[in-house]
């Protein structure tokens, strides 16, 4: 069983206000499980009565429209936690978690995380600013949905992946999105993002091999992001 007071998602979320004695308790009630590419973690309408803690790969948060297209809204990384608002809010999941890579995650029940609630102050700060963090990501995403053009929220986008997840040895972009899901980022349909990914590596913004793409001038991108 994983120490929770030796692991590295303590350092990087809410966790961090707890002490040994109520990590260890921690330890002794959650689960852990491995997750594969492609795997659901939770789905959208699924009661998770708990919090699960990020603790390798990443994962993209998304909801299914009325015309059965994948809109992603975020994107989850190792040190993060998931389902913190539903838990607290008592409602079914509004989005569903599926691994872009293998994950490792661990599962915290409601109860104790509720317990936690109760006798670590600090603790309920922190899973505060957490959410309300999430909430100002997803104003901050709604307008640059209804501001910027699709070629803008695409540059922003690569900058994105670019930044925060870094690249693979042959310089290619580490999180591989498909058209499709790429697309769903930014709100358009497959064949428009296709059209401006092509559009990019005629400037020689980004590089094109086969479903990969390099970042060959993020100077230029940014520009366009902005």
């Amino acid at each position: 069983m994983g120490k929770c007071e030796q692991c590295i998602v303590r350092e990087f979320s809410s966790l961090k206000a707890l002490n040994k004695e109520e990590l260890t308790r921690i330890a002794e009630c959650k689960t852990s499980y491995s997750i594969k590419k492609g795997e659901h973690i939770f789905e959208e309408g699924e009661s998770i009565n708990g919090i699960y803690c990020v603790k390798g790969g990443v994962c993209k948060l998304s909801k299914l429209s009325a015309n059965g297209k994948d809109q992603i809204v975020k994107l989850v990384k190792s040190g993060e936690l998931l389902g913190q608002r539903s838990m607290i809010s008592g409602e079914p999941a509004n989005l569903s978690a599926v691994a872009l890579e293998d994950m490792e995650v661990c599962f915290i029940p409601r109860s104790e995380v509720v317990d936690l609630f109760d006798k670590n102050n600090q603790f309920s700060m922190n899973l505060m600013k957490t959410i309300c963090g999430d909430l100002k990501e997803v104003s901050d995403h709604v307008v640059s949905m209804s501001q910027k053009t699709v070629k803008e929220r695409l540059a922003e986008t690569l900058v994105y992946l670019h930044e925060t997840f870094g690249k693979n040895e042959d310089g290619s972009l580490r999180i591989q999105l498909s058209r499709e899901e790429l697309a769903g980022m930014i709100g358009t349909a497959t064949e428009s993002c296709i059209r401006l990914l092509s559009d990019f590596n005629k400037l020689g913004f980004i590089e094109l091999a086969g479903k990969k793409i390099v970042v060959k001038d993020i100077g230029k991108l940014k520009r366009i992001a902005d």
